[in-house]
């Protein structure tokens, strides 16, 4: 019940449909996978035809996947926040949402492997701008045209 967004009636069923002992999985993939929370892989001659999720885990992934949408919406956890706000941006909500699934379950996979309560630490990144912010004037200039500005002196002739 450390991990966020897995409440009492959660972790129950989360225990009850992946057990206790986490030697029956090698790997935390393998967990995720048998939940259905990784891509099917149908390719063939070098087609890809879907990159859906499995059908697997009909009673642990709409579990996991309140338990994430809880977890989003709260201010409690900046760290998985800002992860599904990040993935958002890219992805999609959907998308998202089943990444921090994966996070959850990944977590959880953790916690019970080594006995050990969740360390949100693992999930912090850290965002820090750095402490000198100097730009010369050519550097200022590659900088805005790399983002997509003309650059033009006081006398409006656009400078080479």
């Amino acid at each position: 019940m450390t991990v966020p967004g897995i409440q009492l009636f959660s972790s129950i069923a989360i225990i009850s449909e992946i057990g206790v002992d986490m030697s029956v999985f090698p790997t935390a993939k393998h967990l995720c996978s048998w939940a259905g929370l990784t891509p099917q892989n149908n390719e063939s001659a070098g087609k890809k035809k879907t990159t859906r999720i499995s059908r697997a885990g009909a009673y642990i992934k709409p579990l996991l996947v309140q338990c994430a949408l809880t977890v989003c919406n709260s201010d409690k956890h900046p760290e998985i926040k800002s992860r599904y706000l990040a993935l958002k941006k890219r992805r999609g909500h959907k998308k998202a949402i089943i990444a921090i699934c994966r996070m959850l379950l990944t977590a959880i996979y953790a916690i019970l492997k080594n006995s050990e309560a969740y360390n949100p630490n693992l999930y912090r990144k850290v965002v820090s701008i750095p402490a000198t912010r100097a730009f010369t004037v050519e550097q200022a200039v590659a900088f805005v045209r790399r983002h997509g500005f003309l650059v033009v002196d006081s006398d409006g002739v656009i400078a080479s």
